[in-house]
């Protein structure tokens, strides 16, 4: 039956539920907001600075909003960060 079993299931796929990640995105993003993350704040990217200008919503690709909540533009350009990887200023 190939990749298929008798139920129908596809082996080594991975399902996706649009509105529970969602809800994971918003949560990361309120946490973000919580510690003080908000648009037009000043961070530091490691040494660069930087300014919050949104807040990653995907929910799919290389950087997902969940663990990149921020959106963070910088003299090297505009980057995905995680919450622990900018500091406030």
């Amino acid at each position: 039956m190939g990749a298929r079993d008798r139920e129908g299931a596809d082996h080594g796929k991975v399902r996706r539920d649009s509105a529970g990640r969602r809800h994971v995105i918003g949560a990361a993003v309120n946490a973000a907001i919580n510690r003080g993350f908000v648009i037009g704040r000043e961070v530091m990217v490691g040494s660069i600075p930087g300014i919050i200008v949104g807040y990653n919503i995907a929910n799919f690709g290389r950087f997902a909003g969940n663990p990149y909540p921020l959106v963070v533009r910088t003299a090297l350009g505009v980057t995905q960060c995680a919450m622990d990887e900018v500091s406030l200023v």
